[in-house]
């Protein structure tokens, strides 16, 4: 295999990220948990949770018959719900691939600033640049990255497909060109034994893990397993013993014989994990400082926006203040990502079936 890393690409020298929730935030967000619960209830909407949110987010979503998951399955239930009205907490990407995939539904979200660092890294621009350097490569673009992104995309996939997609790709000889997580492209050529041309994009968060700090956690915590995102860094990588999306991490925690893991990916896991598995411990895996970002350990900020105070406002507002939490895609833009993201429900129902066709 070889891995191609992409020059030239337009890379943020420095993220720009919200401040940690104080005390005080917390506290008062405590107390609007019902308050919280009353809005979803009155505007009969469907309250769609990622797994890095905060845990009060979570429990919000548990209370109210809402859904936590990755985002492939946010983007399954959100299209399969009968409500029209669907609350997405996570980051901006995911409101857009519910809006995409259910157009006639309100889509909305408690901060539309909730942004993610590898979409930051992957600008339309030069993702039509890059296309036309190299036309004859497939576009494969991770679920992380803008409706536009998508729309210049001959597939999306997430972490839970990224591998099997490749090799899919490989058995039909056409050349990948993955965007926009470096750490996930080098993890998928080198396990789908195949060329990648690379973009070099990073996740604040799974980029600062450290594979010193992990070593030394490892000692001092033997039998202890380690659990990893592959967005992590090749050497992280390397010592797992479970490498693998959000929700395939949380399945192994529920198989596995283990007491103690060390868990490379964010903290927000921890809410499902610790749940799933009330006896064993669980903990957060070490990091180091990377240029240009400054984070509270492994904790996306951006995920930290979604607050109850949020909820309320988003469902509760009129006017110009409901239209600021509403998610629009222009129609253009909609078709020509609904295609890829068609082919990524569809090639992971037949993965799931055992049998996926030639000629998705």
């Amino acid at each position: 295999m070889s891995l191609i890393m992409l020059k030239d690409i337009t890379l943020p020298q420095e993220f720009v990220t919200p401040a940690p929730q104080s005390a005080e935030q917390l506290q008062h967000d405590q107390s609007l948990f019902a308050a919280a619960k009353e809005a979803i209830k009155k505007h009969n909407a469907l309250l769609i949770a990622h797994y890095y949110t905060a845990p009060l987010i979570q429990k919000l979503a548990e209370e109210t018959g809402g859904f936590i998951g990755d985002s492939l399955e946010m983007a399954r239930v959100g299209k399969d719900s009968p409500l029209q009205t669907i609350v997405v907490a996570g980051v901006r990407f995911m409101g857009e691939t519910a809006k995409i995939l259910s157009p006639e539904k309100t889509i909305l979200m408690p901060d539309m600033a909730s942004e993610c660092s590898l979409d930051l890294c992957c600008q339309a621009a030069d993702v039509k640049r890059v296309k036309a350097e190299h036309p004859n490569a497939t576009v494969v673009a991770y679920a992380n990255t803008s409706a536009e992104v998508k729309s210049l995309s001959d597939w999306i996939v997430t972490s839970s497909l990224a591998v099997e997609l490749a090799d899919y790709l490989k058995g039909r000889g056409e050349e990948i060109l993955w965007l926009p997580d470096r750490h996930l492209g080098s993890y998928i050529a080198n396990n789908a034994h195949t060329d990648v041309y690379c973009w070099p994009g990073r996740c604040v968060v799974h980029d600062s893990f450290d594979a010193a700090a992990i070593k030394k956690m490892k000692e001092e915590n033997p039998g202890a397993k380690l659990l990893v995102h592959p967005e992590s860094p090749a050497e992280v990588v390397a010592l797992a013993d479970c490498v693998g999306s959000t929700s395939q991490l949380l399945a192994f925690t529920k198989n596995d014989s283990a007491s103690t893991y060390i868990v490379a990916t964010e903290r927000g896991i921890f809410y499902k994990m610790q749940q799933a598995n009330p006896q064993k411990t669980f903990i957060e895996a070490g990091i180091a400082a990377r240029q240009g970002v400054s984070l509270d350990g492994a904790k996306c900020p951006w995920m930290s926006l979604n607050s109850m105070a949020k909820i309320i406002e988003c469902l509760e507002s009129t006017g110009e203040q409901r239209a600021a939490h509403e998610v629009q895609v222009p129609a253009a833009v909609r078709e020509g990502a609904l295609k890829p993201l068609d082919r990524m429900l569809a090639f992971a129902a037949a993965l799931k079936s055992g049998s996926v066709p030639s000629d998705l």
